[in-house]
């Protein structure tokens, strides 16, 4: 416990640890519940990143709450060193999600998608898992889009030996005619970035939180897309999404594109599992340009 009380130290809470155990964090990091004489906290250690691995969520978090659209964990500390990184959040203690929670969260991100930015991307370099990706602030979203997300999880693939021929071949088709489908100057919201189903809680009274953000200023409709992919969320949340911003007509156009971006980076991180979806919506775009 001893490098916890350190870290904590930091916060201005000097009390003793009277209580700490493990808790499901996600695939990459080391959780912790931990509770001193003073309050209760979620910490969480990932001992092979540099300090920016957690300061880039932090950023997010707090970006997230300053548009007091939507709830997210304050930040406490963050810091790290060559070996490792840690993140000390306030503790939500987590409830069941229910029709309330979904529908709140539904509207709130509604709200959190209307701030919106005169450019598009990410002025300093994010990650999502463990992958880093590099970010410049663009004027166009197609081009954001094509370069600074599509191409390096394409360049990845390519090096991890996980592009056989002819998804190569339809991948590099696809970035030349993108701009058939995907719009330059959409609206340029601020997003989670990687809003799959575990990256949103219910916390007391229903209020829904949003965790461990990926962000960028880009079509709010890459968020809505990844949300369908893995699952997660009910109808309720996408009705009341939808009642207070409806979908535009291209939305079921530009959805699987979205979510090509998330399968490349689990086909990176994770293997040939997601290479038949890959296969899948390449096949359809580039077969639809002929």
């Amino acid at each position: 416990m001893s490098y916890l009380e350190d870290i904590l130290k930091s916060t201005g809470d000097a009390t003793p640890i009277t209580k700490q155990k493990p808790v499901s964090g996600g695939d990459i990091n080391e959780a912790f519940y931990v509770r001193t004489k003073a309050q209760q906290y979620f910490a969480k250690r990932n001992k092979g990143a540099s300090s920016r691995f957690f300061q880039t969520e932090a950023r997010g978090l707090e970006l997230l709450r300053q548009t007091g659209a939507i709830d997210v964990p304050r930040v406490y500390h963050h810091g790290g060193n060559e070996e490792e990184a840690w993140l000390v959040l306030e503790y939500i203690p987590a409830g069941a999600p229910s029709p309330t929670s979904e529908r709140r969260l539904g509207e709130r991100l509604s709200r959190m998608h209307a701030m919106e930015n005169s450019a598009y991307g990410f002025d300093q370099p994010t990650f999502i898992g463990e992958l880093l990706q590099e970010n410049h602030m663009y004027p166009s979203w197609l081009e954001y889009y094509r370069d600074e997300r599509l191409l390096p999880q394409i360049k990845l693939a390519e090096e991890k030996g996980k592009l056989p021929p002819d998804r190569e071949k339809r991948a590099h088709q696809l970035l030349e005619h993108l701009d058939t489908w995907i719009p330059e100057h959409p609206g340029s919201s601020l997003l989670h970035g990687d809003l799959w189903g575990g990256n949103w809680m219910a916390g007391p009274e229903d209020t829904p939180y949003l965790i461990d953000p990926s962000v960028l200023y880009g079509d709010r409709l890459m968020d809505l897309a990844f949300t369908e992919l893995f699952g997660g969320y009910s109808r309720d949340f996408y009705e009341a999404y939808a009642a207070h911003s409806p979908l535009p007509d291209y939305y079921q156009d530009v959805k699987p594109l979205y979510q090509l971006f998330y399968l490349l980076v689990h086909l990176n991180m994770f293997g040939e599992a997601f290479g038949s979806q890959v296969d899948r919506i390449l096949d359809h775009y580039t077969e639809t340009k002929g």
